[in-house]
């Protein structure tokens, strides 16, 4: 149903601002489901650290020797949720072999000044992979240059600890993405339960459901959000709940309304004279006649429950570093507008406008024709 709602009026529709909104939309949800196949860095949270190239300018350019944990094996299931096959990174000028030892030149601002380190060329190499290369040092030093050392291009430059901010940012789409998706359906839980039951029984279960939606309705959202979050403590779930139960207010308000105005159409009496149980004629009946100003008010509640993940997140209540939250990169680094790498705080704002502007564009324009 929401498929073909969408589907019917993208291509119905003429206009330009609205199909930009949903395609973004679907460009978010597509980045969000796979972004550890798109994003240079899919150690997990993007959280690969190298302090030599710390807020370096988005197109910057460098070498990394990367170093495998030589204890964890690769997984399907880590192109979803992140990879823990490289231990640690560094970033390289330059590089040779001497014997069993690689030799590296670190990364440094200052030309004049190069670090060299070495390692022993067994670090990247399990005693399995040995075997396979017969202990041949030049297999294990061409093993190495093919794998573990790669020329790496960051795209939005590098964050105050060395990560790549492309991968976070590309990342972050997945918390916002989530973050909605978890709040939304819990609100449509409470709320079409609640707003259903008041609106077709009505009398005192409505007074009650009533008097509680005015409750929900006098606290500002954020600060409800703020006290669940406070009950719940901090953490990536807490904030899922908490979010949830803060946005059903508008669910519960708009079904009961919806419901009162269908419960005494023809289609309802005559349910009700063939015997049909009441939760029947409600979930199989109504709610279907309603669906419209449901998916309405969920695309609004999803941009309210992402802006209220980047409220938490910058007050620090929020997601919990390293995940990677916008909300949390602009409280990272709001003070590098002025500083020179303003950057830092406008790439991951302007991704968050993006994704809360298209779904509140959508509901608005589909409210002034369903609603």
């Amino acid at each position: 149903m929401f498929i073909h709602f969408f589907k019917k009026n993208f291509f119905l529709e003429n206009n330009f601002f609205l199909k930009f909104s949903i395609l973004t939309i679907l460009l978010f949800f597509f980045v969000a489901i796979f972004s550890y196949v798109i994003i240079p860095d899919n150690s997990v949270n993007a959280n690969n650290v190298n302090v030599e190239i710390q807020s370096m300018k988005p197109g910057f350019k460098s070498k990394l020797l990367l170093i495998p944990n030589l204890e964890y094996k690769k997984k399907i299931i880590d192109n979803l949720f992140g990879s823990k096959h490289i231990l640690q990174s560094y970033a390289i000028v330059d590089y040779r072999f001497e014997d069993d030892k690689i030799i590296f030149q670190k990364y440094n601002n200052s030309e004049n000044y190069l670090l060299e380190e070495s390692l022993d060329i067994n670090n990247f190499v399990t005693t399995n992979n040995i075997y396979n290369v017969h202990n041949n040092v030049r297999e294990i030093q061409n093993l190495i240059v093919d794998k573990y050392i790669t020329n790496r291009t960051f795209y939005f430059g590098t964050d105050i600890y060395g990560r790549c901010l492309f991968s976070r940012v590309i990342l972050g789409s997945r918390v916002s993405i989530s973050i909605g998706f978890i709040a939304v359906f819990i609100s449509l839980f409470i709320g079409v339960f609640l707003g259903s039951f008041a609106g077709y029984f009505g009398g005192i279960l409505d007074n009650i459901v009533m008097y509680i939606i005015n409750v929900f309705w006098s606290i500002p959202t954020l600060l409800l959000v703020i006290a669940i979050t406070l009950i719940l403590g901090k953490g990536f779930w807490q904030v899922y709940v908490a979010i949830g139960l803060s946005v059903w207010v508008d669910v519960a308000r708009i079904v009961r309304g919806k419901v009162k105005s269908e419960v005494n159409k023809n289609y309802v009496h005559s349910s009700k004279l063939f015997g049909f149980n009441h939760l029947v004629i409600i979930f199989s009946q109504i709610i279907p006649n309603i669906l419209p100003s449901i998916l309405i008010i969920c695309a609004s509640n999803f941009a309210s429950s992402i802006l209220l993940e980047s409220g938490l997140s910058f007050l620090g209540i929020g997601s919990q570093p390293p995940t990677p939250s916008w909300g949390y990169m602009i409280k990272e680094n709001y003070q590098y507008l002025i500083l020179g790498n303003a950057y830092l705080v406008l790439i991951p704002a302007l991704f968050l406008t993006l994704l809360v502007s298209s779904f509140i564009f959508i509901s608005n324009h589909y409210s002034s024709k369903v609603l």
